[in-house]
């Protein structure tokens, strides 16, 4: 599986930015489906995950209402709708796959739950 990452950049506090991955090599069926992200410094943290398994999303708890996942199966890619934008959520943001989709759900909160990678997108909040 290839992942491309797309649609970072750069905006004020306060604003939106949607983020894609769009996968090659195999279809996004079946498939655990996350978001990563990494500040300069910090490790790599959780964001939002789709789980094929019981089709829930899940979200980290900063940011939970603000950020959203869907997916476009016609498409094959993922996207991560990003709104209230704050200057804490300036990072390189990756999406990951994992398939098959056996990954506990409390593993799915780690980057070593996944199996493939995109290369990130940089997204830069100022104040």
């Amino acid at each position: 599986v290839q992942l491309q990452a797309s649609g970072g950049g750069s905006v004020q506090a306060g604003g939106s930015l949607r983020l894609s991955c769009a996968a090659s090599g195999r279809t996004l069926n079946n498939v655990n489906m996350g978001w990563f992200r990494q500040a300069p410094g910090k490790e790599r943290e959780f964001v939002s995950v789709f789980r094929w398994n019981g089709g829930r999303t899940y979200y980290a708890d900063s940011v939970k209402g603000r950020f959203t996942l869907s997916r476009d199966n016609a498409k094959n890619s993922v996207y991560l709708q990003m709104n209230s934008l704050k200057p804490e959520d300036t990072a390189v943001y990756y999406c990951a796959v994992d398939t098959p989709p056996l990954t506990i759900l409390s593993n799915l909160w780690y980057a070593s739950g996944y199996d493939y990678w995109g290369q990130g997108t940089k997204v830069t909040v100022s104040s």
